[in-house]
C-alpha cells in the first residue's frame, strides 16, 4: 500500500472524537492510512478530489465514518452527494454519530448508508465500537473491486 492510500476517511468535528477514533484504529492496528475531514464541505472535496485536495490521485477509502451533525455541509448532504455519483457510490459509509433520531436511522438507510451506529458516550465503548466497525468493515468485510477509482 503507497502512502497516499486511505484505508479510512474519518468525518468528525468533534476533536475528542477523533481522537479517541484514531487511537482506537491505531491502537488496534486496523488502520494505518486515516484522513480526517472536520465538516462535510471537506469531506467532499477529498472525495471528489476538489479546492485543497485538487492535486490528490483520486484513491478512495475503502471506508467512510461519517458523522451526521456536521459544519458547512451536513452528513446526509454528504452522503447524497457520495452515493449519487458512480465513482464513489460503492464505497461503503458508516454513519457513526450521537443522533438518537429515527428519522436519521431512516434518512441514512434511504440514502445508501451501510451501517448506523449511535456513539456510545463511555470512552471505553466507543473505543470497542470503532474497533469493531473496523475489524468489520477492513478485514471480515469483501470490499467492492477498486476499479471503480481505477475509472475516475
Amino acid at each position: 500500500m503507497s502512502s497516499q492510500d486511505v484505508e479510512i476517511l474519518l468525518v468528525e468535528d468533534n476533536p475528542a472524537d477523533v481522537e479517541l477514533t484514531l487511537r482506537s484504529l491505531k491502537v488496534n492496528r486496523i488502520a494505518d492510512h486515516i484522513t480526517v475531514a472536520r465538516d462535510g464541505e471537506e469531506a467532499l472535496d477529498f472525495l471528489f478530489c476538489r479546492g485543497v485536495f485538487s492535486g490528490r490521485s483520486g484513491q478512495l477509502p475503502k471506508l467512510i465514518l461519517l458523522d451526521l451533525k456536521l459544519p458547512k455541509v451536513s452528513g446526509m448532504e454528504v452522503l447524497r452527494q457520495l452515493k449519487a455519483n458512480p465513482a464513489t457510490a460503492a464505497v461503503p459509509v458508516v454513519i457513526l454519530t450521537s443522533s438518537r433520531e429515527a428519522r436519521d436511522v431512516a434518512n441514512g438507510y434511504q440514502l445508501g448508508a451501510n451501517s448506523f451506529i449511535q456513539k456510545p458516550v463511555d470512552f471505553t465503548k466507543l473505543m470497542d465500537t470503532v474497533k469493531q466497525v473496523g475489524l468489520y468493515w477492513l478485514v471480515v468485510n469483501e470490499p467492492p473491486p477498486a476499479s471503480h477509482a481505477e475509472q475516475k
